[in-house]
């Protein structure tokens, strides 16, 4: 038990996040609907919170920059082998440049526990 305990905290066999998107494609000004899928490790973990980053990446500048943040807080703990899904809504800017070879969207969802290691997931989008 102690073993599994501190492989968690290195991350292995810890919870794991996936971000399911009902589609790829939206438009600037769009509600993106969806929900996190969260499925427990090895052993129980204390969650502190889920981050999702709207990050556009810029290829020709080689520059990436986060567009926006959704953080959902929590206290919960997720049992060992445990899985949930939590709803995911986050509304796209307005201001948003169609996706591009040199422009790319991307959701990097993190989820952050009490101890040990994050785990993060990412989903591209297109932008149209």
């Amino acid at each position: 038990m102690i073993l599994r305990k501190y492989m968690s905290l290195l991350g292995i066999g810890s919870a794991k996040i996936d971000l399911i998107l009902q589609k790829e494609t939206y438009k600037a000004g769009d509600i993106v609907r969806g929900y996190f899928s969260i499925e427990g490790g090895t052993i129980e973990q204390k969650l502190k919170r889920v981050e999702c980053d709207l990050l556009l990446t810029d290829h020709a500048a080689g520059m990436e920059k986060v567009i926006d943040t959704a953080t959902i807080l929590t206290a919960r703990s997720i049992n060992s082998e445990e899985a949930y899904d939590l709803p995911f809504c986050f509304k796209l800017p307005t201001s948003l440049t169609a996706s591009t070879d040199e422009l790319s969207y991307r959701f990097q969802t993190r989820l952050v526990f009490d101890e040990g290691v994050t785990s993060q997931d990412q989903d591209i989008i297109q932008i149209i």
